[in-house]
C-alpha cells in the first residue's frame, strides 16, 4: 500500500455471521460464505455490485460512474477526504471526473461541478458544499445519484462515457440554479487553472497539478463542459471574487466559472456533459463531439451494458446473495484501472510531454505497478487479455519517450512510489501469458536496459536506483540518510525489502532470456535472483537489512527490524516467489518452515476461533506495518504468503488461512482491507475466490486452493484462449466438504497443487473433489509450485 491503511475491526453480527466456524472438527460448506445459496447462476452480475464496498476506513473507492478502464470517474468528493469519497462524511462538496480506487493519498477531483441554488457567496468548496445522506444516495456500476440537502434537494445524477462524464441536476423552482465549475480546487495540489465561457451552452477549463505523497511534476488536464441548453446568464471567479458575466479567469488560486439557468417554469432538469483530454483544448472538443447528440439516459444505458457485458464473463453460482456481492463488487473495482489515455482521435500526451498518436493499441496510462503486479495483472490476462496486451504496450511506449519504465505512473507524469523493480514482472507476466507475440525482443530490450541500469541523474525516474551496489555486493546497502535528488521512494532506505524485490524481479527476466535464447543473461539474471541469500541472517534464519560493509543492522528482532517498505522482515519472509525450496533448506526445511508459518498465521488460535484470530491476532491496524510478526493480509507484500503452505505439503491449511483472509471482505462499506490499491486487493479475493492464484509473479503458474463457489463459469478471449471457456467446478456434496481431496484439469488427474496457462488453454474445465477433512492431495514435493527457471535448481 501507499500509506498506511486503517483497517476495520470484524465486529458485529453480520460478519460475525460470515467468519462463524471457519476451522474445526466439522466446518460449515461456506466459511464465509453465509446465508441461503444463490439458485443457479448468476443472471446480471452488475445487479450484485455496491459501489459503496471500500468507501469507509481507508478503502479508499469511489462510488460514482465510469465505464470499465474509462478516461473518466465522475464521483463525488466529501469534505475531508484526501481520496474523494468517505463513508462517514455527511457533506459533499462536488462532483469531479478524475478518481483512482483505493490510492492512499490525494489524488485526482480535478474539475469539481457542484449544483447550486440562490447567489454565490463562495468560491471555496468546502463552504459552498452540501449536506447529504445516505437514504436519498445511490450507485450502481455506471451510475450514481443523490439528493443535495442543502440546495432544496436538488439532485445530481451521474453516468459516464469513455472519455466523458454526464451530469444530470434536477433544481428546484428558482431562478437561481447554478452549475459551478471549479477549475482551482482538487484533491491534489493546484499550481495553476483557467475557466473560459466559450459561447452561451460550454465552458472550457484547464487544471495544472502536482502531488501524490511525496510529490510529482505537474501535469495538465483539459476538459470542455456543454450544457443541453443556454445558460440564462453565466460569470467566473478569481479568488472570492465573482464577477458576474465574466469571461474567463487564469492563474493560480481558486477559479472557476458558473452557468445559472431559470428552472421556474415547467423544466427543472439542466444536463451537463464534461470532456477530458491529458493532450489539448482541442482533444477535449472532439471527446465531446463524438458523444454529441447522446442523451443522460442513453449513456447510462450504454454504461450499465458495458459492465454486463465484462461482469458476465465471470458468471459464479453456489454462493451466498453476501458472497455475490462481495465477488462482484471486487471483478468490478478490478476492472477500473488502468484507464485509457488516448482521446478519439489517437493522440495521447507520453511522458516526454509531447503529443504522440497511438497504433494498433489503445494507449492507457496510470499505474500501480507495485500493488497491480501481484494480482491484477494476471487477472485481467484470463478475462481481459486485448487490453492487457495493450497495457503491456503502452509501458513499452513510456519507456521509448519517456527514456525509462515507470515504477509508479500517473497520468502523463512518473511517481516513483513505492521499492523495487515491480516493472519487470509486470511485463514479463503478459509475456508468459502470451501476450505479447510480435513484441518480445523490444520488451526484452526494456527491461534488460531497467534491470542492468539506472537511470541518469537528469531523468525523472528512479528505476532501480541502487542497481550498482546490489549488482556489485548482491544486495542493496541500508543508507537511510543518502541524499535524496529526486522525489520518491528510496531503495536505500528499505534495502531490505527493494532487494527482495529486485532478486524476484530477476528470476522472472531470467525465464523470458531463456525462452528468448538469451542464455548468457538469463545465467547471470538466474544468479542475481538467489540473492535474497545476501540478507538472510543465519543467526536468525530471518531477512535483514546490511551495511555496505556487510554488518548486520537494527534489532535482530525480525518483528522490528530496519529497512523494510511497510513491513517487517516476518512478513517479507515469504516474498521470495522464485525459490521456496531454495528458501526452506535455508531456514530448517519443509517442517521448520511449516511451524514459522503456523506461528505466522496464528493457526493454532485459528483453529479454534478464526474470527478473533483474524480481527486480533492478525495485523488489523491502520498503522501495524511494523513491529508485528504476525500476517497483515492487507499489504502487498503478503498476498502470497497463504500459499507457501502449498510447498510445505499442508495445501489444506492454505485453505484455511484463506477463508479466514477472505472474511475480510464483506459487503459493507468497510469491506475491503484497507486500501484497495488501483483493484489489487479486489483482485486478490477475486482470484482467491476462484481457487486459482498467481504464486510466482511475472510466471504463467496459478497456485490451486478450494474455490469459494461450487461453480466459476469463464467465458474467454478466443484469439488466446483457443477454447472460449473455462469451467471451475467444486460441488460441496452435503455442505461439508471443503478440503480438495483430488482435482483434474481438462479431465485429467493431477496431484499437483498447481496448473499452468497452457493447462487452461488445452483443457475447458478444472474439477475439484472436495471433502470434509485434509487428504494426501499436493502433500509430495513433487508436487509444490515450481521455482522459476534454474533460481531453485541447487536446492532440488
Amino acid at each position: 500500500m501507499i500509506r498506511a491503511k486503517r483497517i476495520r475491526t470484524l465486529l458485529g453480527l453480520a460478519v460475525a455471521t460470515l467468519c462463524a466456524g471457519l476451522v474445526g472438527a466439522s466446518p460449515p460448506a461456506a466459511p464465509c460464505g453465509g446465508g441461503e445459496t444463490h439458485a443457479g447462476p448468476v443472471k446480471d452480475p452488475a445487479a450484485f455490485v455496491d459501489p459503496f464496498i471500500g468507501t469507509r476506513n481507508e478503502g479508499n473507492t469511489f462510488p460514482g460512474a465510469a465505464v470499465p478502464f474509462g478516461k473518466v470517474q465522475l464521483s463525488p468528493d466529501t469534505t475531508s477526504s484526501s481520496t474523494g469519497y468517505d463513508w462517514d462524511e455527511n457533506r459533499i462538496r462536488g462532483f469531479s471526473s478524475v478518481h483512482l480506487s483505493g490510492v492512499g493519498c490525494g489524488l485526482g477531483g480535478d474539475l469539481p461541478a457542484m449544483p447550486t441554488t440562490g447567489d454565490i457567496t463562495s468560491t471555496d468548496n468546502n463552504e459552498y458544499a452540501s449536506g447529504f445522506r445516505h437514504e436519498t444516495e445511490s450507485a450502481s456500476p455506471g451510475s450514481y445519484e443523490v439528493a443535495l440537502d442543502d440546495y432544496g434537494g436538488t439532485k445530481a445524477e451521474l453516468t459516464a462515457g469513455r472519455h466523458t462524464g454526464h451530469q444530470r441536476y434536477t433544481f428546484p423552482r428558482t431562478g437561481k440554479a447554478n452549475v459551478l465549475l471549479n477549475s482551482g480546487q482538487a484533491l491534489h495540489k493546484v499550481t495553476g487553472s483557467s475557466a473560459r465561457v466559450i459561447d452561451e451552452r460550454t465552458i472550457a477549463t484547464k487544471v495544472t497539478g502536482s502531488g501524490f505523497c511525496q510529490g510529482t511534476e505537474p501535469y495538465t488536464v483539459w476538459a470542455v463542459t456543454r450544457f443541453d441548453r443556454p445558460f440564462d446568464s453565466h460569470g467566473t471567479w478569481d479568488g472570492e471574487k465573482v464577477t458576474e458575466g465574466g469571461d474567463s479567469s487564469e492563474g493560480g488560486g481558486r477559479r472557476g466559472a458558473y452557468a445559472r439557468f431559470d428552472t421556474r417554469g415547467g423544466d427543472r432538469d439542466v444536463e451537463a456533459v464534461t470532456a477530458l483530454s491529458y493532450v489539448d483544448a482541442e482533444g477535449a472538443g472532439r471527446n465531446l463531439a463524438a458523444v454529441e447528440g447522446q442523451s443522460f439516459d442513453e449513456t447510462r444505458d450504454a454504461a450499465r451494458r458495458a459492465w454486463q457485458e465484462r461482469l458476465g464473463r465471470v458468471r459464479v453460482s453456489g454462493g451466498s446473495e453476501a458472497r455475490l456481492r462481495v465477488f462482484y463488487s471486487s471483478l468490478y473495482r478490478a476492472l477500473l484501472h488502468p484507464n485509457t489515455g488516448e482521446d478519439v482521435d489517437r493522440r495521447y500526451r507520453g511522458w516526454d510531454q509531447r503529443i504522440h498518436r497511438a497504433k494498433g493499441h489503445t494507449y492507457y496510462q496510470n499505474w500501480s505497478l507495485w500493488d497491480t503486479y501481484r494480482t491484477q495483472a494476471q487477472l485481467l490476462t484470463l478475462i481481459a487479455p486485448r487490453e492487457s496486451r495493450d497495457m503491456a504496450l503502452s509501458l513499452l511506449d513510456v519507456d521509448e519517450q519517456g527514456g525509462w519504465l515507470p515504477r509508479w505512473g500517473y497520468a502523463t507524469r512518473e511517481t516513483n512510489i513505492m521499492a523495487g523493480d515491480p516493472v519487470t514482472p509486470f511485463l514479463t507476466n503478459a509475456y508468459q501469458q502470451g501476450l505479447l507475440k510480435g513484441e518480445e525482443d523490444r520488451t526484452y530490450r526494456a527491461l534488460k536496459k531497467n534491470a542492468d541500469g539506472v537511470p541518469p541523474a537528469d531523468s525523472p525516474y528512479l528505476g532501480r536506483m541502487a542497481n550498482k551496489e546490489y549488482i556489485k555486493d548482491g544486495y542493496i546497502p541500508h543508507d537511510p540518510d543518502r541524499k535524496r535528488v529526486k522525489p520518491g521512494s528510496p531503495d536505500f532506505k528499505h534495502s531490505g525489502s527493494a532487494t527482495l524485490e529486485y532478486a524476484a524481479a530477476d528470476a522472472a527476466l531470467a525465464g523470458m532470456a531463456r525462452d528468448l535464447g538469451h542464455t548468457a543473461d538469463a545465467r547471470r539474471y538466474s544468479e542475481r535472483s538467489r540473492n535474497y541469500r545476501n540478507i538472510l541472517d543465519p543467526g536468525t534464519g530471518f531477512f535483514r537489512a546490511r551495511e555496505a560493509g556487510g554488518t548486520f543492522v537494527g534489532p535482530a528482532d525480525p518483528a522490528r527490524s530496519e529497512g523494510f517498505h511497510e513491513g517487517t522482515p516476518w512478513q517479507y519472509m515469504w516474498m521470495v516467489p522464485q525459490d521456496v525450496p531454495g528458501l526452506m533448506s535455508r531456514t530448517g526445511g519443509r517442517a521448520a518452515t511449516e511451524e514459522r508459518l503456523d506461528s505466522f498465521f496464528a493457526y493454532d488460535q485459528l483453529k479454534d476461533d478464526p474470527r478473533k484470530t483474524a480481527s486480533d491476532v492478525w495485523v488489523d491496524g491502520p498503522y501495524d506495518y511494523y513491529d508485528s510478526d504476525k500476517y497483515n493480509p492487507q499489504n502487498e507484500h503478503d498476498l502470497i504468503a497463504p500459499y507457501t503452505y502449498l510447498s510445505t505439503g499442508s495445501p489444506w491449511k492454505t485453505t484455511d488461512v484463506v477463508d479466514a483472509a477472505l472474511c475480510r471482505f464483506t459487503d459493507a462499506p468497510d469491506g475491503v482491507t484497507g486500501n484497495d490499491d488501483l483493484g489489487t486487493m479486489s483482485s486478490w479475493m477475486v482470484l482467491s475466490a476462484m481457487g486459482m492464484f498467481p504464486v510466482a509473479p511475472g510466471t504463467d503458474t496459478w497456485g490451486l486452493n478450494t474455490p469459494a463457489f461450487e461453480r466459476i463459469e469463464l467465458t474467454l478471449d478466443r484469439d488466446w484462449y483457443p477454447q472460449g471457456h473455462f469451467t471451475i467446478r467444486a460441488p460441496r456434496g452435503d455442505g461439508a466438504d471443503r478440503y480438495i481431496r483430488s482435482a483434474s484439469a481438462g479431465g485429467s488427474e493431477v496431484s499437483r497443487t498447481w496448473i499452468s496457462t497452457e493447462d487452461i488453454r488445452r483443457g475447458s474445465s478444472l474439477d475439484f473433489r472436495l471433502g470434509p477433512e485434509p487428504s494426501k492431495w499436493g502433500t509430495g514435493k513433487e508436487d509444490a509450485p515450481p521455482p522459476l527457471g534454474e533460481a531453485g535448481e541447487r536446492d532440488r
